[in-house]
């Protein structure tokens, strides 16, 4: 009797607490939602009444910088605290040498382009950078193109007096070290005109002690010439489909 007692006791307290009032819940949903919405204390509080209900500002000069649609890629490099090694420093207008060059001629004018261009019919029959250089009429640097070797790095060890122009953007390179061969063949691209590009090297390679024979033919130019000590080059040029200007060289004299 007395356990039967208890039990009823118990059980009519466990009653009366569940119809009491129920104490706040730390996380109540519904408080909190209110709350958000601006139904709560916060209400009454015009900061963050204006945080809530302000329009979002919007800056349209900003907007178009994303470069979300673009399709290709920019017409200058990115820019960078250290710029890749196939990408040379400086500026496209040839007032800035390439970095890691020699500073010993600028740019000058380029004679007039003689009319006949057979080395324009050379590039344009080669393929490769191989091919490219197996067909030089320089013997040194026809025997040395079967040895060469595929890298952008080569681009970084063209002759002193012949580097990378300024900002120019590699896109392949190769190069023969074994062997007695010093052979460097690069091709890259520029935002600067044919003309700019041709009067730069002029300058250097003239101020270099080199022959300078410039050539063209249906937009295409040609630079090249040889030295005393047997060293030769050859600048290609063209305008690629986006308007930058395209360039190979080719040189026996690598560093």
């Amino acid at each position: 009797m007395a356990v039967r007692h208890s039990i009823i006791v118990l059980s009519s307290a466990l009653a009366l607490a569940a119809c009491g009032p129920q104490q706040p819940a730390a996380g109540n949903l519904d408080s909190l939602d209110a709350e958000l919405a601006g139904n709560g204390a916060n209400a009454s509080d015009p900061a963050m009444r204006a945080a809530l209900q302000d329009q979002i500002m919007v800056d349209p000069a900003l907007t178009g910088q994303s470069n979300a649609d673009a399709i290709r890629p920019p017409q200058q490099p990115y820019s960078g605290a250290i710029p890749p090694d196939s990408v040379a420093g400086g500026r496209t207008d040839g007032t800035v040498t390439a970095s890691g060059s020699s500073s010993s001629g600028g740019s000058k004018p380029a004679p007039a382009p003689s009319g006949d261009c057979p080395q324009c019919k050379v590039r344009n029959d080669s393929v490769t950078l191989g091919a490219l250089a197996s067909r030089q009429g320089d013997r040194r640097t026809a025997g040395c193109a079967s040895k060469l070797q595929y890298s952008t790095a080569w681009a970084q060890r063209l002759p002193g007096d012949l580097p990378l122009y300024p900002d120019a953007r590699v896109d392949e390179a190769a190069g023969a070290a074994a062997g007695g061969c010093a052979l460097r063949v690069v091709s890259f691209s520029t935002g600067a005109s044919i003309q700019t590009v041709v009067d730069w090297y002029y300058g250097r390679v003239t101020a270099a002690g080199y022959s300078a024979q410039h050539q063209a033919s249906d937009g295409q130019h040609v630079l090249g010439g040889t030295r005393r000590n047997g060293a030769a080059y050859v600048i290609y040029l063209d305008t690629r489909a986006d308007g930058r200007t395209e360039i190979d060289i080719v040189a026996n004299n690598g560093n």
